[in-house]
């Protein structure tokens, strides 16, 4: 007789648990909260969905992972970026690579992944049912099955919680998964937001809100040690509050403990040049509008949004005459170009993460099943586990691998 499971959470990783659970000859039912399943992936990659990242090796999964990347390597050994490709290639999703490997459907719609997910669960036999789980049904330590907001029971040999975390609420990921672990008897590691915007202190990046730069270096620097613990080359976006974009949200995934202070953010606009290249470009620029004021004869160099503000950092005279800006004035402009300084004071909240840092304990979880150690019959996948990687797909590739052994496993 075919096991009955159900999944709760028709997400990434939910999705494809189901349809591996139902390949195996599972009787599989999704129950998803929202009218429409994977809510969350039609806003990844803005909209464009960064699917996977497609590096081959186990290793490259693995330390893209910062929290518990070693618990991920069954997992990921036995569904690889190279498997989600061929998933939706044969789906019908055409995809290609970009910039660090990151794999988009050529299309650059997420709803055709969203659609793909769909297809392949019911394809394979699972039936989606539009409920939200109140509570599991749990003796002896077997799971048993579910209840539903409506009262209803409904009983089952396997149940896969797919849940997500507590990031973007609005999409059904408010920490229901979290409530279904405590009362299998698991701890929660405490969830908090990664790949998130950063709020900071300096009034000039409410100045600078919506401006976009692009080919910017980043160094982030803890200035308990002045250790550096994060760089990065990419696009940046300055915030009424802070600081946001790629390279930001990359790196937020690195700052532990943060508190007011304790980490800058050091900003090269001009990363391509030298001091020496920019110091001699800024003459050249100099050279042709010496009758210029100041704040003038930046135009060329920068976008004219932040010209006030780089002027103002220079503390030279926004009306000094360029023909009159001292050698020691125009280091001070080129030190402002290469090491735009911002502290950091706090994340945005985790409502407006990307991710979920924390969730279910894994040192719980066999991660050879993902199967909880407490309660037989009770999987867990994807983001409600206590594991986040950096931005890149790797994220969705954690879901992809953990629902796919979790569906594999609960159909057994």
């Amino acid at each position: 007789m075919s096991k009955k499971v159900l999944v709760i959470g028709g997400g990434a990783a939910g999705l494809l648990a189901a349809a591996e659970a139902a390949k195996k000859g599972a009787d599989v039912t999704v129950a998803e909260r929202n009218e429409r399943p994977a809510r969350k992936v039609m806003i990844t990659g803005k909209g464009r969905c960064n699917v996977t990242n497609c590096c081959t090796m186990l290793n490259e999964l693995v330390s893209a992972v910062p929290e518990n990347g070693r618990f991920l390597s069954g997992a990921f050994s036995r569904f690889m970026p190279a498997d989600t490709m061929e998933l939706f290639e044969s789906l019908g999703v055409e995809l290609k690579v970009e910039r660090g490997n990151r794999v988009f459907p050529v299309s650059d719609k997420a709803c055709d992944i969203v659609d793909a997910l769909v297809k392949n669960a019911v394809q394979s036999g699972a039936k989606i049912i539009h409920e939200r789980v109140s509570s599991l049904i749990i003796e002896d330590g077997t799971i048993l099955g579910a209840v539903f907001e409506s009262g209803e029971s409904f009983l089952c040999d396997s149940v896969i919680v797919a849940t997500g975390g507590v990031s973007y609420p609005l999409t059904g990921s408010t920490g229901d998964g979290y409530e279904f672990a405590k009362q299998a008897g698991h701890n929660i590691i405490e969830p908090t937001p990664s790949l998130v915007p950063l709020v900071c202190h300096e009034g000039f990046c409410s100045d600078l809100q919506g401006l976009s730069l692009r080919n910017i270096e980043i160094s982030v620097i803890n200035t308990e040690n002045y250790r550096e613990v994060y760089r990065d080359f990419g696009e940046m976006l300055f915030t009424h509050f802070g600081v946001s974009g790629p390279v930001i949200l990359s790196a937020s995934a690195h700052l532990k403990d943060i508190k007011p202070g304790k980490y800058e953010i050091h900003i090269d606009l001009k990363s391509a040049l030298s001091y020496e290249q920019l110091d001699a470009r800024v003459q050249r620029d100099f050279l042709e509008c010496s009758n210029k004021n100041f704040i003038n004869a930046l135009d060329k160099l920068l976008p004219k949004k932040i010209v006030p503000v780089v002027v103002r950092l220079t503390g030279v005279k926004p009306s000094t005459k360029v023909n009159q800006v001292t050698r020691e004035q125009r280091a001070r402009l080129v030190n402002v170009l290469k090491d735009l300084k911002v502290t950091v004071l706090r994340t945005r909240p985790v409502e407006e993460a990307i991710i979920t840092r924390g969730g279910v304990d894994t040192k719980q979880i066999d991660p050879k099943t993902m199967q909880s150690k407490l309660v037989s019959g009770l999987f867990f996948a994807g983001e409600v586990i206590d594991v986040d990687a950096y931005t890149g797909g790797f994220n969705l590739q954690i879901a992809f691998s953990t629902g796919h052994l979790a569906g594999l496993c609960a159909a057994q």
